[in-house]
């Protein structure tokens, strides 16, 4: 069974909360694919990993990259899990495959767009259907995130 956590952004923007989860997996040793809805998000998320933080970045690659496998944070907008990762993150819309040989999946959805919303909620239903261990998210006003079910 895999673990389905919902992140619902109100506070912060995608560009402020993905690195931090990203590092976490990689403190725990998962390799991580990343999957946007478009290339343009993609390529915008890969220039932020890189420049997000002046004293560090989050080492990742893409499909331009080479050897994907060697990737521990790979960038997709495609379905595959090419570096064999462990935690998927499911970010703008993205649609997820079968969850089920992860351990983590992440989705991250804008709570100010309403469709983002109803297509979480759909992801929602179709991973707790599934047998999914199934959580959401949601950052309280010091910023922290708080399990709301």
């Amino acid at each position: 069974m895999t673990e389905v956590l919902f992140y619902h952004l109100e506070r912060q923007p995608l560009e402020a909360v993905l690195p931090t989860l990203l590092e976490k997996c990689l403190e725990r040793d998962w390799k991580v694919v990343v999957q946007g809805g478009t290339t343009e998000r993609l390529e915008a998320v890969d220039t932020h990993l890189w420049t997000y933080r002046e004293e560090s970045f989050l080492p990742h690659g893409s499909t331009g990259d080479g050897d994907a496998a060697a990737q521990p944070v790979y960038l997709t907008t495609g379905q595959d899990n090419p570096n064999d990762a462990d935690v998927r993150f499911l970010i703008d819309g993205a649609e997820p495959p079968d969850l089920g040989g992860y351990q983590r999946a992440i989705f991250i959805f804008d709570g100010r767009n309403e469709d983002a919303v109803v297509q979480a909620r759909g992801h929602w239903k179709t991973a707790s259907g599934a047998g999914h261990d199934v959580t959401y998210w949601q950052q309280n006003d010091s910023g922290r995130w708080e399990r709301k079910a």
